[in-house]
């Protein structure tokens, strides 16, 4: 039996709207709730150092940020290679070796890469001081760093594998191992933290070396989890890993780059949104932080959507079939709107059962920031068919391996109408904190329209031609 039929890929024949809904759903659950369980595995941490005192939590979330953010980014990085893993299988043209060749150079740049992440994480301390945070904060959050950045590899790498298992049809892998990952996470806090099971009481430090054996574990549960499974483990994925393949890696660069430079770009605006809150007041700030994060919460959905269409898309445009790319690019992005349109009307019938995921907003101390929130959710409640919409349907046009023009739409986006309009209501107009996240809701509506239409005009553009 030849490489390229050594095993047979998911099902790529376009025979129907249900097929491809049945396939996109079945791909999307899992990594949509692995999403989900991501976020519970970082609330942990949250939960454990808020206990050390306001300046320990303070100096986590600052350190954090830098870190989630270079994170984030650098798996976008890497990320890419779901793309070519569908295409390969889709084309079945030695799959088996192409696929080895582009999760090996994942795994390269992968390394690579969180060196890089590492380094700035060593810089974290005269970072902070950049920005402007004070000395004391800016050395326990360096301190902070210089241990969590141990972990950045691990995370890359683990990131990557998820890719492989999701495109070869085991995404309950990555939701299985998210698990592990949660209760890893919950017993190294638990003992590092404040010194229990016989290990010492090291405090933040303790927090994030937790951070690094949680991301230990992750990682060899994937590892694991290749090595045993009969269809994984034909690929050889860990074979010959000192072989270089350049174009590869220079493919993977090519797309990679500007999937990172999205990332950048849309963080961007939601952490400058948060500056310019601070400067609009405390209050307004925290309300601001709660009702992201509920959004965030709802994102991970299509989020995990956008990833399984990346998968449905690729396959299709390896095999050529452009009708059922058509098929799987819009079937996830009804899936992802259909979706957001229900955590829509959550936030606007139900704001206070939401808030009660991360506050009580019947306490009195919380009752300005509860207002706030309530009021950031309304507007956040009419942008969320668009983050959806422009979610799923980037990661529709990374199947079809097209990164550049959407970098430049989400850049263009983000940064000219949406920080625009946020900074111009925000402080010229009563609207202040509303008129923000206004701004924020226009920066989605721009991404959506743009990515959507590229997605339309995929055809007439000469997308689908492998």
């Amino acid at each position: 039996m030849t490489d390229g039929h050594a095993l047979k890929p998911l099902p790529i024949g376009g025979d129907g709207w249900r097929t491809e809904l049945r396939e996109t759903f079945r791909l999307a659950w899992p990594l949509a709730l692995a999403n989900l369980l991501q976020m519970l595995v970082h609330a942990v941490d949250v939960v454990f150092v808020a206990r050390l005192g306001e300046h320990e939590l303070a100096a986590s979330a600052l350190a954090i940020a830098l870190f989630g953010l270079l994170m984030w980014a650098l798996s976008g990085l890497t990320g890419i290679v779901a793309a070519l893993i569908a295409e390969e299988l889709g084309r079945r043209r030695h799959a088996v070796r192409e696929v080895r060749r582009s999760v090996r150079m994942a795994l390269w740049l992968a390394l690579a890469s969180g060196l890089v992440g590492m380094a700035l994480c060593w810089r974290g301390e005269a970072i902070m001081l950049l920005t402007g945070q004070g000395p004391a904060l800016s050395e326990r959050a360096g301190a902070f760093l210089r241990i969590i950045m141990w972990a950045m590899i691990p995370m890359i790498a683990a990131s990557v594998l998820r890719n492989f298992v999701s495109a070869l049809g085991r995404p309950i892998f990555a939701t299985a191992i998210t698990l592990v990952a949660l209760f890893a996470s919950l017993l190294f806090n638990y003992a590092f933290v404040f010194g229990n099971l016989g290990a010492p009481a090291l405090g933040l430090e303790g927090s994030a070396l937790a951070s690094v054996c949680t991301a230990l574990v992750q990682l060899a549960s994937y590892v694991a989890a290749i090595l045993t499974d009969r269809r994984l483990r034909r690929y050889r994925i860990f074979g010959n890993w000192w072989r270089p393949e350049w174009s590869r890696l220079r493919e993977l660069l090519r797309l990679g780059l500007p999937v990172m430079v999205i990332i950048i770009a849309e963080a961007g605006l939601f952490s400058g949104a948060a500056f310019l809150m601070g400067r609009i007041g405390e209050a307004e700030l925290a309300g601001h932080t709660v009702a992201l994060q509920i959004a965030a919460l709802a994102f991970q959905v299509p989020f995990g959507i956008g990833q399984a269409a990346t998968i449905r898309v690729g396959y299709h445009y390896g095999a050529q079939d452009r009708r059922a790319i058509g098929q799987a690019g819009w079937a996830g992005i009804a899936m992802g709107g259909s979706f957001m349109c229900l955590t829509a009307a959550a936030m606007l019938l139900a704001p206070g059962l939401l808030l009660r995921i991360y506050i009580d907003p019947d306490e009195a101390r919380n009752t300005a920031m509860a207002g706030f929130a309530v009021r950031y959710m309304a507007v956040a409640a009419a942008f969320q068919l668009f983050d959806g919409i422009q979610a799923v349907a980037a990661g529709a046009l990374r199947g079809l391996q097209d990164t550049r023009a959407p970098m430049l739409i989400a850049i263009f986006s983000y940064w000219v109408p949406g920080y625009g309009v946020a900074l111009w209501l925000g402080f010229r107009t009563p609207l202040e904190g509303t008129g923000v996240w206004i701004g924020l809701a226009v920066g989605l509506v721009f991404a959506a329209g743009l990515l959507t239409w590229r997605w339309a005009r995929r055809e007439a553009l000469g997308l689908t031609v492998a």
